[in-house]
């Protein structure tokens, strides 16, 4: 018998301290088997409290085989899960969220701010908007608005666009760089939180 898995790099767990195999992986196998495979138990949450948990595609394997010795068994997904569990459903309250929201977009209002500012200072923009007003205007000026409102409102727009995170204004349906940033940050995250508790696995296999 042919049985495939694709066992998922994180999965959140409510309520349920028993995991079963449909819970953490894909399964493809015999229709009369099928069904049966998907609800092995492969974990039980030790306790009761919210925790991460890290689980082996080996364990998969070896509870596969405890019921079906006969099986053959291709793994398709990740070696290393991640299971994180919670007691309960997590409910986050709406005006904290908006108020972190808030938050976060001042500060990086902001920096951005400062950080455009403190790089104009360094190429000495407004200089060069005053060279640019004599040259094709033969007359110094020491604010030349002709020029730097097309330039604040460009990069304004360049800035909107480069995001593309206006749904009504989107120029294609790619991900976002902000949303490229997190994907990548969650998946290093994950990772990381993976690598520690194998490291306390080993620490406590050698103990």
């Amino acid at each position: 018998m042919d049985v495939y898995i694709k066992p998922k790099q994180k999965t959140k767990i409510f309520y349920r301290r028993i995991i079963y195999l449909k819970d953490i992986a894909e399964i493809y196998a015999e229709r009369d088997v099928l069904q049966n495979l998907n609800m092995i138990p492969v974990f039980q949450i030790p306790k009761e409290t919210g925790d991460s948990y890290l689980l082996s595609s080996l364990d998969l394997v070896r509870e596969i085989l405890r019921r079906y010795p006969n099986a053959s068994i291709s793994n398709l997904g990740e070696d290393d899960i991640l299971i994180e569990y919670h007691p309960k459903k997590i409910q986050e309250n709406g005006i904290w969220k908006w108020m972190k929201i808030l938050f976060v977009s001042v500060i990086l209002f902001c920096g951005a701010s400062t950080t455009i500012m403190c790089f104009h200072s360094d190429a000495q923009l407004p200089l060069i908007f005053q060279n640019f007003y004599y040259m094709f205007y033969g007359e110094n000026k020491e604010l030349p608005l002709l020029l730097a409102v097309p330039y604040s409102i460009g990069l304004g727009v360049g800035i909107l666009v480069f995001f593309n995170h206006f749904s009504k204004f989107a120029m294609s349906k790619d991900p976002t760089p902000i949303e490229v940033e997190m994907t990548t940050y969650e998946k290093e995250t994950i990772q990381s939180t993976i690598e520690q508790l194998n490291r306390k696995k080993e620490r406590r296999d050698g103990a």
